[in-house]
């Protein structure tokens, strides 16, 4: 493989393309982002998306191309890149908590850097501000104590500008540096060989461009005072990306650390890591769940607010079953392991979440580009600024003076910030409450959305048959009927058959009795011998009493399936069950009613049951009946009458209309088909949730396009202000550094989200 000077050469490549994430170093702006993103790009079969806040590229190349060449690449623009570990070869490879955007050493070291130019560039700001302060030779005194500020506190930009220049580019760094030294440089001069170094020297603070004789004009405090404000506004910065990480890093340090497994009926403490599929592991009272499984000894409450803002523990018992990093309130449990390491829930929700602050919205495309081509832009105006000055007023200071604000009054670093801090926070706090947003083209989706179509089993409704009525004929009573009825039905594995004897063992709160000489019907029922008589369940009778035949019509005309139960060939009861409405699916419903949404409910059940189950709900438009190749068309038919629809599904059968659907909302209680076709994961089975997500996708996007309003506003009412002679550049270098703050604090408000 030969290589150009500029960057290697990379051959044509064919084959499936691979992705990788690197690490980048080095970078302080949204152009240093847009510059390595696009060279990046230039090579040959690579898509490269760089993004500021969590200094992290992902990048999809194809074969032939090798991640040591992206890693060359990055470095001959300027930056570094680290090629991520590999991975250690263990069962169960638990997901490590990412580093934040700002190591702690490094925020030490900027914290240090920070304080000691504090303290010496308050007093040089104090003297040349306040007249009253100054001695004689004061001015002496201030370029001792500004010097090491401008030069060792300000040794990162310069460092940076001087790396980006020997690569013929020009980055926030480049404009920072050049003011600052352009204002220390005049100050020496003035100092050595103007008149400002006399004894009796004495000088005053404007917020404007001051006129003054330039050989005793001096710029310590903008020199000094900038580079302390800058590296404030750089460090509350790091802080506040390290916040908005922060729910991403407390999501993947949920797990626990280590298991109790049982091995040979033995308690074994081992790592988490060494856990396999198929291990049996105990968890005590107040202890985590160690991984996805299924309950095989025990019953228990679990609580799984801190992994999907479910207030309410959960009960469990056996068969049921219980997700990793959850914690288990009640009694003693014995689990199964289903899923270890990244195939589990905790490792998945994580990566969503990764993936989704990784990416980048449209709008903050718009705002990389502006970046790239910003700084070159301020270089340009800030000499059109002191050309122009120089040109009316014949006043080399008062042209200087505004040119050095323009330089530094820039910030192209708010507009990297807008997008990707709010897409942090939004997306830690949903992965708080069980919402996972794919990516932040969703945000935008859901700004659109008008229709909201719903599936119904296992969304609007349990997904699982359960008892509802028993009706008793003359001469029979309700428990006889439930007793018998649950009896027979104890031995069928058919769906019904299992609801009528769940039910009939909780409303009975005991035992069943046993049958004998059980047989099933296919496709009519099943009958056996209970307490000395022939029981018969299900379609086994051709004739009704009038008051049984009524109350099969009142259950069906319901939506419910009608069991018939009879003994001694006479039918006596009817038993009614079915997928009942979850307990909090009509208040959903209102919900997105209030968000501006018309729910539409989607089924392949029979009309009758539909409308009774949307009845139950407040839902008013109705498809039923549909197979599962027909959800999409009903999803194409919607938008084509101009809607713009969300389907909210969890099945295998939704998983091609959530994919066809404008937005997708998969309840991540269903099946890994329909949570991949979707672009929001609800991890909790509360359609309630579906609401939430809507209302925190728009609350994200809101606040992305607020920052942006602030970035971009900043920009144009200062710079014109700046090169007017409008504003002292150390205000503008106050400014500049809070600009970038207002932005990151702006979306930590999206943490309060409730």
């Amino acid at each position: 493989m030969t290589r150009t000077t500029d960057e290697p050469a990379i051959a044509t490549a064919t084959g499936t393309p691979e992705a990788v994430e690197l690490l980048i170093g080095g970078m302080t702006c949204a152009s240093c982002a847009a510059r390595v993103e696009k060279k990046l790009n230039r090579m040959d079969g690579v898509t490269a998306t760089v993004n500021y806040a969590t200094e992290k590229a992902k990048v999809t190349y194809p074969a032939g191309i090798e991640v040591a060449d992206l890693i060359a690449v990055v470095e001959k623009t300027g930056y570094t890149a680290e090629e991520p570990a590999p991975p250690e070869p263990t069962p169960n490879e638990t997901p490590e908590a990412p580093e934040a955007p700002e190591a702690p050493a490094e925020s030490g070291a900027l914290r240090d850097r920070l304080t000691v130019s504090a303290l010496l560039a308050i007093p040089v700001i104090a003297l040349s501000m306040i007249p009253a302060l100054q001695f004689d030779n004061w001015q002496w005194l201030a370029l001792t104590l500004a010097s090491p500020v401008v030069v060792w506190g300000g040794l990162p930009f310069h460092r940076a500008a001087f790396t980006n220049a020997r690569h013929g580019a020009a980055t926030m760094d480049t404009l920072i540096s050049m003011g600052t030294l352009a204002a220390y440089g005049w100050s020496l001069w003035a100092l050595f060989l103007g008149d400002a170094g006399m004894t009796g020297m004495r000088d005053g603070f404007e917020f404007t461009v001051s006129r003054a004789d330039s050989a005793s004009q001096i710029y310590l405090e903008v020199a000094s005072g900038v580079v302390t404000f800058i590296l404030l506004g750089r460090y509350l910065e790091a802080r506040s990306k390290r916040r908005a990480g922060a729910a991403l890093r407390a999501l993947m340090e949920l797990g626990a650390k280590d298991v109790a497994v049982l091995r040979d009926g033995r308690e074994h403490r081992i790592p988490i890591a060494r856990l396999a599929v198929g291990d049996r592991f105990v968890v005590r009272p107040g202890e985590k769940i160690a991984t996805d499984g299924t309950v095989v000894e025990g019953s228990s409450a679990v609580d799984a607010a801190m992994l999907t803002g479910e207030s309410v523990p959960v009960d469990v018992t056996v068969g049921d079953a219980v997700t990793g990093a959850t914690v288990n309130a009640g009694g003693r449990l014995v689990v199964e392991a289903t899923r270890v390491g990244a195939d589990t829930q905790l490792a998945r929700m994580a990566r969503l979440v990764e993936d989704a602050q990784n990416g980048k919205a449209e709008v903050q495309r718009l705002a990389d580009r502006i970046s790239a081509v910003f700084v070159p832009a301020v270089i340009v105006l800030a000499v059109a600024t002191f050309g122009a000055w120089l040109g009316i007023t014949d006043d080399t200071v008062a042209a200087f003076t505004a040119a050095v604000a323009v330089l530094i009054i820039a910030c192209p670093c708010a507009l990297g910030l807008a997008t990707p801090t709010a897409l942090m926070v939004g997306t830690g706090r949903g992965a708080q409450l069980g919402i996972l947003i794919k990516g932040p083209e969703v945000l935008e989706s859901t700004r659109r959305i008008d229709t909201v179509v719903l599936d119904k089993t296992g969304t609007v409704t349990t997904g699982r048959m359960t008892l509802q009525k028993v009706y008793a004929a003359e001469g029979a009573d309700e428990e006889q009927v439930l007793r018998l009825a649950g009896a027979v039905e104890h031995a069928s594995e058919h769906p019904v058959a299992r609801a009528v004897a769940a039910g009939a063992e909780e409303r009975l709160g005991g035992p069943l009795p046993p049958v004998e000489g059980f047989e099933n019907v296919p496709g009519r029922g099943a009958r056996g011998r209970v307490e000395g008589r022939d029981v018969a369940v299900g379609r086994l009778f051709d004739a009704l009493p009038p008051e049984l035949a009524r109350a099969r019509e009142e259950a069906e005309r319901g939506g419910r399936t009608a069991v018939v139960v009879g003994w001694d060939g006479t039918a006596r009861g009817v038993v009614a069950v079915a997928d009942a409405v979850k307990e909090t699916s009509a208040e959903a419903v209102r919900e997105l009613r209030a968000l501006g949404l018309t729910p539409v409910l989607l089924t392949g059940d029979n009309r009758t049951v539909a409308e009774a189950v949307a009845d139950a709900v407040g839902i008013d438009q109705v498809i039923a009946e549909v197979l599962p190749e027909e959800k999409v068309e009903a999803v194409r038919r919607l938008r084509r009458e101009g809607r713009c629809v969300a389907m909210v599904g969890d099945g295998v059968n939704d998983a091609a209309a959530l994919a066809t659907a404008d937005l997708g909302l998969a309840m991540g209680t269903g099946t890994d088909a329909a949570i991949e076709a979707g672009d929001l994961t609800l991890v909790r089975g509360d359609l309630r949730v579906a609401a939430d997500a809507i209302r925190l996708s728009r609350r994200t996007l809101a606040t992305i396009k607020g920052n942006l309003v602030w970035a971009f506003g900043y920009n144009v009412a200062a710079l014109p202000l700046a090169a007017a002679g409008l504003l002292n550049p150390m205000i503008a270098g106050a400014a500049m550094a809070f600009s970038s703050v207002f932005v990151v604090s702006n979306s930590l408000r999206l943490r309060t989200f409730r």
